[in-house]
Protein backbone atom coordinates (compact mmCIF):
# COMPACT_ATOMS: atom_id res chain seq x y z
CA UNK A 1 0.00 0.00 0.00
CA UNK A 2 1.22 3.05 -1.18
CA UNK A 3 -1.64 2.59 1.45
CA UNK A 4 -2.44 4.50 4.33
CA UNK A 5 -0.77 2.83 6.21
CA UNK A 6 -0.31 5.89 4.54
CA UNK A 7 1.90 7.07 2.29
CA UNK A 8 4.23 4.08 4.49
CA UNK A 9 3.53 1.92 1.59
CA UNK A 10 5.42 5.08 -0.20
CA UNK A 11 8.33 3.09 -1.28
CA UNK A 12 6.21 0.11 -1.18
CA UNK A 13 3.24 1.83 -3.38
CA UNK A 14 5.75 2.91 -6.45
CA UNK A 15 6.84 1.32 -9.44
CA UNK A 16 9.51 2.04 -11.13
CA UNK A 17 8.81 1.54 -15.23
CA UNK A 18 6.27 4.21 -16.79
CA UNK A 19 4.17 4.10 -20.04
CA UNK A 20 3.95 7.62 -20.67
CA UNK A 21 0.80 8.80 -22.86
CA UNK A 22 1.97 11.11 -24.92
CA UNK A 23 2.85 11.60 -28.79
CA UNK A 24 5.88 9.92 -30.86
CA UNK A 25 8.51 12.57 -31.71
CA UNK A 26 12.54 13.00 -32.19
CA UNK A 27 14.72 15.61 -32.23
CA UNK A 28 18.08 16.15 -33.28
CA UNK A 29 21.36 17.51 -30.82
CA UNK A 30 21.69 20.12 -32.74
CA UNK A 31 21.43 22.12 -36.52
CA UNK A 32 25.54 22.10 -37.02
CA UNK A 33 24.64 18.22 -36.22
CA UNK A 34 21.93 16.80 -38.14
CA UNK A 35 24.07 13.26 -38.88
CA UNK A 36 23.60 12.41 -35.61
CA UNK A 37 21.42 9.78 -34.40
CA UNK A 38 17.83 11.15 -33.04
CA UNK A 39 16.79 10.97 -29.51
CA UNK A 40 13.40 9.61 -28.71
CA UNK A 41 11.39 12.07 -26.44
CA UNK A 42 9.00 8.97 -25.59
CA UNK A 43 12.06 7.19 -23.89
CA UNK A 44 13.44 10.79 -22.36
CA UNK A 45 10.57 11.40 -20.78
CA UNK A 46 10.38 7.79 -19.64
CA UNK A 47 13.79 7.74 -18.30
CA UNK A 48 13.25 11.12 -16.27
CA UNK A 49 10.03 9.68 -14.58
CA UNK A 50 11.77 6.47 -13.62
CA UNK A 51 14.94 8.42 -12.57
CA UNK A 52 12.87 10.69 -10.47
CA UNK A 53 10.95 7.88 -8.88
CA UNK A 54 14.23 5.91 -7.96
CA UNK A 55 15.54 9.40 -5.97
CA UNK A 56 11.95 9.23 -4.86
CA UNK A 57 12.56 5.79 -3.23
CA UNK A 58 16.13 6.58 -2.00
CA UNK A 59 14.80 9.81 -0.33
CA UNK A 60 16.50 12.45 -2.26
CA UNK A 61 13.46 15.00 -3.45
CA UNK A 62 15.45 17.43 -4.38
CA UNK A 63 16.54 15.04 -7.51
CA UNK A 64 13.35 13.44 -7.62
CA UNK A 65 12.24 16.58 -8.59
CA UNK A 66 14.74 17.40 -10.96
CA UNK A 67 13.96 14.69 -13.38
CA UNK A 68 10.25 15.23 -12.86
CA UNK A 69 10.57 18.84 -14.41
CA UNK A 70 13.23 17.39 -17.06
CA UNK A 71 10.11 15.34 -18.06
CA UNK A 72 7.92 18.25 -18.36
CA UNK A 73 10.09 20.61 -20.28
CA UNK A 74 10.35 17.75 -23.09
CA UNK A 75 5.80 17.55 -22.51
CA UNK A 76 4.70 20.24 -20.06
CA UNK A 77 1.06 17.60 -19.73
CA UNK A 78 3.46 14.45 -19.35
CA UNK A 79 0.37 12.89 -16.52
CA UNK A 80 3.87 10.48 -14.97
CA UNK A 81 6.03 13.84 -14.53
CA UNK A 82 2.71 14.95 -12.81
CA UNK A 83 2.13 12.23 -10.46
CA UNK A 84 5.75 12.39 -9.86
CA UNK A 85 5.38 15.85 -8.48
CA UNK A 86 2.78 14.46 -6.56
CA UNK A 87 4.12 11.89 -4.46
CA UNK A 88 7.26 14.39 -3.63
CA UNK A 89 4.56 17.51 -2.34
CA UNK A 90 2.94 14.25 -0.78
CA UNK A 91 6.33 13.20 1.21
CA UNK A 92 7.08 16.56 1.83
CA UNK A 93 3.77 17.30 3.51
CA UNK A 94 2.41 19.46 0.73
CA UNK A 95 -0.93 18.30 0.94
CA UNK A 96 -2.87 20.82 -1.31
CA UNK A 97 0.07 21.23 -3.80
CA UNK A 98 0.25 17.42 -4.27
CA UNK A 99 -3.19 17.01 -4.46
CA UNK A 100 -3.25 20.02 -7.47
CA UNK A 101 -0.81 17.49 -9.29
CA UNK A 102 -2.62 14.24 -8.57
CA UNK A 103 -5.64 15.89 -10.75
CA UNK A 104 -3.47 17.32 -13.10
CA UNK A 105 -2.25 13.78 -13.90
CA UNK A 106 -5.27 12.50 -13.81
CA UNK A 107 -6.79 14.91 -16.17
CA UNK A 108 -3.84 14.65 -18.72
CA UNK A 109 -4.89 10.66 -18.16
CA UNK A 110 -7.74 9.34 -16.59
CA UNK A 111 -6.57 5.92 -17.40
CA UNK A 112 -3.38 6.72 -15.42
CA UNK A 113 -4.83 4.22 -13.06
CA UNK A 114 -1.52 3.81 -10.83
CA UNK A 115 -1.81 7.67 -9.73
CA UNK A 116 -5.54 7.23 -9.51
CA UNK A 117 -4.58 4.65 -6.70
CA UNK A 118 -2.07 6.48 -4.81
CA UNK A 119 -4.49 9.54 -5.38
CA UNK A 120 -6.86 7.05 -3.63
CA UNK A 121 -4.29 6.03 -0.87
CA UNK A 122 -4.01 10.14 -0.45
CA UNK A 123 -7.10 10.90 0.43
CA UNK A 124 -7.76 8.08 2.49
CA UNK A 125 -4.98 9.30 4.76
CA UNK A 126 -6.70 12.65 4.97
CA UNK A 127 -9.81 10.50 6.09
CA UNK A 128 -11.72 11.43 3.47
CA UNK A 129 -12.91 8.08 2.86
CA UNK A 130 -15.95 8.73 0.23
CA UNK A 131 -13.52 10.53 -2.24
CA UNK A 132 -10.75 7.59 -1.98
CA UNK A 133 -13.61 4.85 -2.20
CA UNK A 134 -14.75 6.59 -5.72
CA UNK A 135 -10.58 6.82 -7.15
CA UNK A 136 -10.15 3.24 -5.96
CA UNK A 137 -13.61 2.17 -7.39
CA UNK A 138 -12.67 3.23 -10.82
CA UNK A 139 -8.81 2.13 -10.40
CA UNK A 140 -10.74 -1.11 -10.12
CA UNK A 141 -12.77 -1.15 -13.00
CA UNK A 142 -10.25 -0.98 -15.05
CA UNK A 143 -9.26 -4.79 -16.20
CA UNK A 144 -5.77 -3.84 -17.68
CA UNK A 145 -4.42 -2.43 -14.63
CA UNK A 146 -1.82 -4.82 -13.02
CA UNK A 147 -2.30 -4.21 -9.91
CA UNK A 148 -6.26 -4.56 -9.61
CA UNK A 149 -6.14 -6.42 -6.76
CA UNK A 150 -4.28 -3.64 -4.52
CA UNK A 151 -6.78 -1.16 -5.57
CA UNK A 152 -9.57 -3.45 -4.83
CA UNK A 153 -8.62 -4.29 -1.79
CA UNK A 154 -8.13 -0.30 -1.17
CA UNK A 155 -11.65 -0.26 -1.90
CA UNK A 156 -12.37 -2.53 0.32
CA UNK A 157 -11.30 -0.99 3.56
CA UNK A 158 -12.60 2.30 2.07
CA UNK A 159 -15.91 0.69 2.21
CA UNK A 160 -15.24 -0.55 5.94
CA UNK A 161 -14.62 2.62 7.12
CA UNK A 162 -18.20 3.50 5.24
CA UNK A 163 -19.54 0.89 7.25
CA UNK A 164 -20.61 -1.44 3.82
CA UNK A 165 -19.39 -4.45 5.21
CA UNK A 166 -21.23 -5.99 2.07
CA UNK A 167 -19.45 -4.06 -0.51
CA UNK A 168 -15.94 -4.26 1.97
CA UNK A 169 -16.17 -8.24 1.63
CA UNK A 170 -17.00 -8.41 -2.32
CA UNK A 171 -13.82 -6.14 -2.88
CA UNK A 172 -11.55 -8.18 -0.69
CA UNK A 173 -12.90 -11.55 -2.40
CA UNK A 174 -12.45 -10.38 -5.92
CA UNK A 175 -9.33 -9.14 -4.87
CA UNK A 176 -7.90 -12.52 -3.58
CA UNK A 177 -9.00 -14.52 -6.89
CA UNK A 178 -6.56 -12.17 -8.76
CA UNK A 179 -4.08 -12.50 -5.85
CA UNK A 180 -4.22 -15.15 -3.04
CA UNK A 181 -1.37 -14.38 -1.30
CA UNK A 182 -2.24 -10.89 -1.45
CA UNK A 183 -1.78 -10.40 2.58
CA UNK A 184 -3.64 -7.04 3.33
CA UNK A 185 -6.95 -9.04 1.89
CA UNK A 186 -5.99 -12.17 3.74
CA UNK A 187 -6.41 -10.49 6.93
CA UNK A 188 -8.69 -8.05 6.28
CA UNK A 189 -11.00 -11.09 5.95
CA UNK A 190 -9.43 -12.79 8.57
CA UNK A 191 -10.91 -10.25 10.93
CA UNK A 192 -14.45 -10.08 9.37
CA UNK A 193 -14.99 -13.80 9.18
CA UNK A 194 -13.74 -13.61 12.86
CA UNK A 195 -16.78 -10.68 13.53
CA UNK A 196 -19.11 -13.14 11.54
CA UNK A 197 -18.43 -16.17 14.00
CA UNK A 198 -17.20 -17.92 11.16
CA UNK A 199 -14.16 -18.91 13.20
CA UNK A 200 -13.05 -21.74 10.90
CA UNK A 201 -13.02 -19.49 7.95
CA UNK A 202 -11.14 -16.85 9.97
CA UNK A 203 -8.47 -19.40 10.68
CA UNK A 204 -8.13 -20.83 7.11
CA UNK A 205 -7.58 -17.01 6.21
CA UNK A 206 -5.14 -16.67 8.93
CA UNK A 207 -3.25 -19.46 8.28
CA UNK A 208 -2.54 -18.30 4.29
CA UNK A 209 -1.51 -14.80 5.81
CA UNK A 210 0.86 -16.52 8.10
CA UNK A 211 2.15 -18.35 5.33
CA UNK A 212 2.81 -15.71 3.11
CA UNK A 213 3.67 -12.48 5.55
CA UNK A 214 5.95 -12.11 8.64
CA UNK A 215 3.16 -11.85 11.90
CA UNK A 216 2.41 -8.24 12.47
CA UNK A 217 0.27 -7.20 15.84
CA UNK A 218 -3.40 -6.92 14.17
CA UNK A 219 -2.70 -11.08 13.18
CA UNK A 220 -1.37 -12.42 16.44
CA UNK A 221 -4.22 -10.45 18.28
CA UNK A 222 -6.23 -12.45 15.26
CA UNK A 223 -4.47 -15.42 16.65
CA UNK A 224 -5.09 -15.10 20.14
CA UNK A 225 -8.94 -14.76 19.62
CA UNK A 226 -9.01 -17.49 17.43
CA UNK A 227 -7.48 -19.98 19.66
CA UNK A 228 -9.30 -18.62 22.56
CA UNK A 229 -12.21 -19.89 20.50
CA UNK A 230 -10.91 -23.70 19.59
CA UNK A 231 -9.93 -23.62 23.47
CA UNK A 232 -6.09 -24.29 22.32
CA UNK A 233 -3.68 -22.56 25.42
CA UNK A 234 -0.73 -23.79 23.41
CA UNK A 235 -1.18 -22.08 20.45
CA UNK A 236 -2.76 -18.66 22.26
CA UNK A 237 -0.11 -19.19 24.61
CA UNK A 238 2.61 -18.98 21.28
CA UNK A 239 0.83 -16.12 19.91
CA UNK A 240 0.25 -13.92 23.02
CA UNK A 241 4.22 -14.65 23.72
CA UNK A 242 5.15 -13.41 19.85
CA UNK A 243 3.06 -10.81 20.27
CA UNK A 244 4.42 -9.57 23.70
CA UNK A 245 8.13 -10.20 22.56
CA UNK A 246 7.75 -8.66 18.67
CA UNK A 247 5.70 -5.73 19.40
CA UNK A 248 5.60 -5.15 23.20
CA UNK A 249 4.78 -1.39 22.71
CA UNK A 250 1.72 -2.09 20.35
CA UNK A 251 -1.70 -0.86 20.65
CA UNK A 252 -2.74 -4.69 20.37
CA UNK A 253 -0.49 -5.57 22.97
CA UNK A 254 -2.11 -3.43 25.10
CA UNK A 255 -5.93 -4.61 24.47
CA UNK A 256 -4.29 -8.26 24.99
CA UNK A 257 -2.95 -7.25 28.45
CA UNK A 258 -5.80 -5.01 29.69
CA UNK A 259 -8.08 -8.08 28.63
CA UNK A 260 -6.15 -10.52 30.28
CA UNK A 261 -6.32 -8.26 33.61
CA UNK A 262 -9.91 -8.19 33.52
CA UNK A 263 -10.68 -11.85 33.08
Amino acid sequence: MFSTAGFAHAGRLLTLMFFSAVLAGCVTTGDLEPRRKPVDLDQAQEKHVEMGLRYLQANNRDSARYHFQEALKLDKRDPAAMHGFALVYQAEGEKEVAEQFFKKALRADSRFSMARVNYGVFLYGQGRFEDAYEQFRKASDDLDYNRRSFALTNLGRSALKLGNRERAEGAFTKALALDPGLTMALIEMAELKFEDGAYSLAKRYLDQFNRASRPTPRSLLIGIRIEQIFGNRDREASYALALKNLYPYSQENLEYQRSKNND
